[in-house]
């Protein structure tokens, strides 16, 4: 692992003189190979090819991430960390890989579970909540999100209660409500 300040980055980051933080990854790769099977799995074979996998390296993002964990880890005394998904149009996805996910877009797609940013265990869930551009092609992320204490939501939440960290259909939908508390480790673009 590379140490930035007191926090490791991922050993299968890239370095680069550029400002870039969109690193394609090669097919021949297992990084690439695991992400496709789960991909997969998850899908329920809903797609018919996968064009690219991008590794997301925005620093300052993960970083505030990392600082979120550390902070669960403590307090909560149990990794929460979930591997989910979420599915946006083109458009969204070039926002959150520079911004992270906004919840000044809340509601665009419902608020069943709360006013936060959603996220699923099942990507034929969140293949719902693509757009195809005008190639075809979708957007979804893999993301690692920090769960926490969590409990039922519902449409009248503007926030998470006392005491919790997000909420939740008690199925495969999760909803946070601070930024930070999630990271788009990879974006999948496919048909």
């Amino acid at each position: 692992l590379r140490e930035s300040k007191t926090y490791h980055l991922p050993s299968t980051w890239e370095t680069s003189n550029e400002q870039k933080i969109r690193f394609r990854l090669s097919r021949k790769t297992d990084e690439y190979r695991s992400i496709v099977s789960n991909f997969n799995e998850a899908m329920k074979e809903n797609y018919t090819q996968i064009i690219k996998i991008e590794r997301i390296q925005n620093e300052r993002w993960y970083m505030q991430y990392l600082a979120h964990k550390k902070e669960f880890k403590k307090r909560l005394q149990n990794n929460t960390e979930r591997i989910l998904y979420h599915g946006c149009p083109v458009q969204a996805a070039h926002s959150i890989i520079e911004d992270c996910f906004n919840r000044s877009f809340i509601g665009v797609h419902g608020t069943a579970y709360g006013y936060g940013v959603y996220f699923s265990s099942e990507a034929s869930y969140s293949h719902m909540y693509t757009r195809p551009n005008i190639n075809g092609e979708r957007c979804m992320f893999i993301a690692r999100v920090l769960i926490g204490k969590t409990t039922r939501g519902n449409s009248s939440m503007k926030t998470r209660p006392l005491g919790f960290d997000s909420t939740t259909d008690e199925d495969h939908i999760f909803v946070i409500y601070h930024d930070a508390q999630a990271y788009a480790e990879y974006l999948i673009t496919y048909k």
